[in-house]
């Protein structure tokens, strides 16, 4: 087995990109990435079957998990909205018959490096203005690409719920978007 310097020198870059991504706040990221290399420590379940990174990565994704799991049961009265008073409404979206008010713009991804920084900074943004559970059911389906039972399970919601919740999610950060990145 490794030596946890050896690890840290290898992979932790690597590890605190991939948890801050999924998470979005360096704090939470070194969390995850410290309780990553304690878990690595105290097993022995490393057989050189995957790579190191492959197996700490896996372990990572748990802490992730957890971290994002704990966050949820913390959230402030604040964040508790009525889901169907949020500013996710489907009526500025569809017509009573259910068909689209104005067509969706293509969302395109940026050309350059700036323009593809800015966008993830007001991706960002728009991520923080849903209520906690939208969000974070948005980044465990659409980035983590973790499954809808999973999900389910992680997030205590039927998957009829799921659907619906990762539905607003997507038409509140499309929404979000365009008023702030779209121009034209």
């Amino acid at each position: 087995m490794q030596n946890l310097n050896d690890w840290l020198n290898a992979h932790g870059d690597y590890l605190y990109r991939f948890a801050l991504a999924r998470l979005r706040d360096p704090h939470h990221a070194e969390d995850a990435v410290q309780e990553t290399m304690l878990a690595a420590i105290k097993s022995d379940n490393f057989d050189g079957d995957s790579s190191a990174r492959t197996w700490l990565t896996g372990i990572l994704k748990h802490k992730i998990i957890d971290i994002q799991r704990k966050r949820l049961r913390e959230q402030a009265v604040s964040d508790l909205v009525d889901l169907d008073a949020s500013d996710t409404s489907m009526d500025d979206f569809f017509d009573k018959s259910g068909h689209w008010l104005e067509k969706p713009q293509i969302l395109e991804m940026p050309d350059n490096a700036l323009e593809q920084k800015q966008f993830l900074g007001v991706l960002g943004k728009c991520l923080d203005k849903l209520p906690a559970k939208l969000s974070a059911l948005f980044l465990m389906r659409d980035v983590q690409e973790i499954d809808n039972e999973n999900i389910c399970k992680e997030l205590n919601i039927t998957p009829t719920n799921a659907w619906v919740m990762l539905y607003r999610a997507r038409m509140g950060l499309r929404k979000c978007l365009e008023m702030n990145w779209i121009t034209g």
